[in-house]
């Protein structure tokens, strides 16, 4: 999804030179363009991710990385996942360039269809790329999308994000996604566990979130996640944790219009702030924490 204050990276240029998109910002997977390196890159991330992901990973995450059978390999061939996400719940993934404008990402998501990053990061950067890549949009979200609510949690909040647009509350619920689709954890019985894209496609934040005593973890409130800044550059401060994926879908079934101007009422919270009213599972110690200002 577009942040307002997003530059376009120079290897976001680089990697589309020469390339056109449709007007829904998609485009044909431009296979002719990965090179050896490229598929290198991603036997080392996928091996690296899937190495140290069980005991950390939700098991709804780990079950659909198998049954859509991600190559380990190579970059995957977005048909071929596409055979099998189409038949498990009517999504498909969609190549496009990188990060599109958040009107056409919302239309995308309450039409089923996930827009993928098409290209990969470079070997210098196995550890952190600001930009989404195909590693972090394919590895990262498709998996959950063969769960049957976590499907229907992402229709309904590409909906919720339409509306939100023209009411002029897009921040509001884009905290929403951040701490859940982004970063995300679920307490399951086994303990708590990771959900979210930007987490499991990476290694030191997957260890970060559920290991450090950095930072705090909260229960799930709608209201509070959507008063809550957050972090762009650093790890999270502040990690919210659902119950089950059927809460997060129950929470989009509202209409949001009063929950909008409920918010506003009750003004921002800080990254790293613990509300009175918090279901606190830790509270961090602060730890390493970055002083520039959260978004």
């Amino acid at each position: 999804m577009e942040m307002n204050t997003y530059t376009v990276p120079d290897i976001t240029v680089r990697k589309n030179q020469g390339l056109t998109h449709a007007a829904d910002f998609t485009l044909p997977q431009p296979w002719d363009r990965y090179t050896a390196e490229d598929h290198q890159t991603w036997a080392t991330l996928y091996q690296r991710q899937s190495e140290m992901l069980p005991g950390r990973a939700c098991d709804e995450f780990l079950q659909g990385l198998a049954a859509l059978e991600v190559d380990a390999h190579q970059v995957p061939d977005f048909d071929r996942l596409n055979e099998k996400l189409l038949a498990a719940t009517g999504w498909r993934i969609v190549a496009v360039p990188g990060l599109i404008p958040d009107d056409v990402f919302f239309e995308h998501l309450a039409n089923r269809r996930f827009p993928v990053t098409w290209w990969l990061r470079e070997p210098h950067q196995l550890d952190y790329l600001q930009e989404p890549d195909v590693f972090h949009d394919l590895f990262g979200h498709v998996p959950l999308l063969i769960n049957p609510v976590f499907a229907d949690y992402l229709q309904a909040y590409g909906k919720g994000g339409m509306k939100a647009k023209d009411l002029g509350y897009l921040p509001l619920l884009a905290r929403l996604y951040w701490y859940t689709v982004e970063f995300g954890l679920i307490n399951t019985p086994q303990g708590m566990r990771i959900y979210g894209a930007g987490i499991v496609s990476s290694k030191s934040e997957s260890v970060y979130c559920l290991e450090s005593d950095s930072p705090n973890r909260v229960g799930f409130d709608l209201q509070r996640i959507m008063r809550t800044r957050y972090r762009i550059d650093t790890f999270q401060k502040t990690y919210f944790v659902i119950d089950s994926f059927q809460q997060l879908f129950d929470a989009t079934a509202p209409d949001f219009t009063p929950i909008y101007h409920a918010v506003e009422q009750l003004g921002l919270l800080g990254a790293g702030e613990i509300d009175a009213h918090d279901r606190v599972f830790h509270v961090g110690n602060r730890v390493g924490w970055a002083e520039t200002a959260d978004v």
